[in-house]
């Protein structure tokens, strides 16, 4: 039997493949964006708690109303914008899934999604998918700044959604208020619809602030703004994230959903919505955070790779052409071979590969882990 597959370039992710060649090499994984710290005792025990009082069956397609309640409040402290928790909140299985079905509701064959590289991986399958065609303007280096020159030229009158990823994965650059009013006066008389992918909305650094798109009227009009749970409270692996949108956007948005898993595990979303009063669990994750990429990178002072400015996410990109001029991914699995850590080459990030000569790592790890990986790194020297 033969089978035309719908993504015929598509094997292993780069996450899955480094994970799997640390784990064979016995190296250090700073690869897989994973934090490796517990979640919060008490929320552990809410699951449980809601699991033994019978919480148990389907949830609503829309998610836990008091979950929708809570994202609500969230947003209005944050952004100063109120989002109806009956037609404007969706909770996901995860914030992949919010995106798949985010496009897979607005961009139909032929349409045209404008992508901003380097891109997160997902991004270009879940268009590929849906019939669109992808178009590419690059991030400047090694600010990864956008040029919104650049952008403005990719608009045409096929264009359907542009697609955003801020704080960016994975050269941890952040949007200021300049960039919302910029990209708010390119689109304004256009049909163009945004996908924001904000899962790092309460990583950033140095007293800098993040900028969503919900908090900018006009875009916001235009917008599904994508969160998730995961990187928030240390829990990737519960698969929990939300879509906020306009009625109108959320409306099909929700037809998209229902069909791809209908709703989410139920206790979790209990116990999210109970454990999220207490706005303290998130509001000091950026602090916790820069404790740690400055920790890294303080580790790292004597070594021959060179730090790019890292503002936000969990994420710091390193230049390594005082070491080798080696393409990225020969270099990054040398690393993991020869050194024993393991990290993202970012060219995969890049439709025609695009190598800068950087290494992406990430930093969600505890000080031990850290130490140790910078400690191999210091010893590496040219040729090494």
């Amino acid at each position: 039997m033969s089978i035309t597959s719908k993504l015929p370039t598509v094997g292993l992710t780069i996450f899955t493949e480094m994970t799997d060649m640390a784990n064979a090499c016995g190296a250090i994984n700073l690869s897989q964006g994973f934090p490796e710290f517990d979640p919060h005792p008490g929320l552990k025990d809410l699951v449980s708690k809601y699991i033994r009082d019978g919480h148990n069956q389907y949830a609503p397609m829309q998610g836990v109303l008091a979950l929708r309640e809570r994202i609500a409040e969230k947003a209005r402290r944050l952004y100063g914008v109120d989002y109806d928790p009956a037609t404007e909140i969706t909770v996901t299985s995860g914030a992949t899934e919010a995106l798949f079905a985010a496009v897979a509701a607005v961009v139909h064959p032929g349409d045209e999604v404008i992508i901003v590289e380097p891109a997160y991986d997902c991004y270009i399958p879940m268009i590929t998918l849906n019939g669109g065609r992808p178009v590419y303007t690059p991030l400047t280096y090694p600010s990864y700044r956008i040029d919104w020159d650049a952008f403005l030229r990719c608009i045409t009158p096929r264009t359907r959604l542009a697609i955003l990823n801020f704080p960016h994965n994975p050269s941890g650059a952040v949007l200021d208020a300049r960039d919302l009013d910029a990209l708010a006066e390119i689109l304004r008389n256009t049909g163009v619809l945004i996908l924001s992918d904000e899962v790092y909305e309460h990583i950033i650094f140095d007293g800098l602030t993040h900028h969503s798109l919900a908090g900018h009227p006009e875009l916001r009009e235009r917008s599904f703004i994508v969160s998730s749970f995961a990187k928030t409270y240390h829990t990737t692996g519960w698969k929990v994230g939300y879509c906020l949108a306009p009625r109108r956007l959320s409306a099909e948005f929700q037809k998209v959903h229902q069909y791809l898993v209908f709703s989410v595990n139920t206790p979790i979303q209990h116990a999210y919505a109970e454990f999220m009063q207490d706005q303290s669990h998130w509001a000091g994750l950026a602090s916790f955070y820069q404790s740690r990429r400055d920790y890294f990178l303080n580790r790292l002072a004597g070594s021959r790779f060179r730090p790019l400015p890292c503002h936000g996410t969990f994420f710091q990109m390193l230049d390594y052409s005082a070491i080798s001029d080696e393409p990225d991914v020969s270099f990054a699995r040398r690393l993991t071979a020869g050194h024993g850590v393991a990290a993202i080459p970012p060219s995969v990030f890049y439709h025609d590969g695009e190598d800068n000569r950087v290494l992406r790592f990430c930093f969600a790890k505890k000080a031990a882990t850290l130490a140790a990986a910078a400690e191999r790194l210091c010893r590496i020297d040219p040729g090494a």
